[in-house]
């Protein structure tokens, strides 16, 4: 948030351009999906709503310009990293089915190479809120496509198959 510094005004204007396409995703998903998981992602969207909205108020309401920098700085570090390790919670799934299905490949590539240059922007600036968690995600990145190609050589092309038939 450029209001929590002012100088952070490129890094601000690239995560607000993903955060609108997010959005977007998520808006076609709830036109598109049947009525249990429409009310979910529509309570999940309330919820993350509400969580920022909360954020927001708590940072400029009790925290001055720099312990509100450490503030937003530090629940930013903690959810870049959990960004970059959710697809890693199907490695026992990779290991157990030896496909990687469920970890798509172009998302783990574009997971990496976004951290990466990422972390040589925090690098140049001297940022560790960005280079710490990016840095991690470079390292995330590429453990997953070592898995990926590792289970994609080794088990042929059959592992890179859906698991289950899509009927859609």
């Amino acid at each position: 948030m450029p209001i929590v510094s002012p100088e952070v005004i490129l890094v601000a204007t690239v995560n607000s351009i993903g955060a609108i396409f997010q959005f977007i995703y998520i808006l076609i998903f709830i036109l598109h999906a049947d009525k249990a998981r429409k009310l979910k992602m529509i309570g999940l969207l309330v919820a993350v709503s509400a969580l920022f909205a909360v954020i927001v108020f708590v940072s400029l309401n009790f925290f001055e310009s720099h312990a509100r920098q450490m503030f937003v700085g530090y629940l930013s570090v903690f959810s870049l990293i959990s960004m970059f390790a959710s697809p890693l919670c199907v490695i026992n799934l990779v290991f157990k089915t030896k496909s990687v299905e469920y970890m798509p490949f172009y998302l783990s590539l574009a997971t990496f190479l976004m951290s990466l240059s990422f972390f040589a922007y925090g690098m140049l600036k001297y940022d560790p809120f960005i280079s710490v968690p990016n840095g991690i995600g470079t390292i995330l990145g590429i453990t997953q496509l070592m898995l990926y190609f590792y289970y994609s050589s080794k088990y042929g092309e059959g592992s890179r198959d859906p698991l289950l038939a899509s009927y859609a």
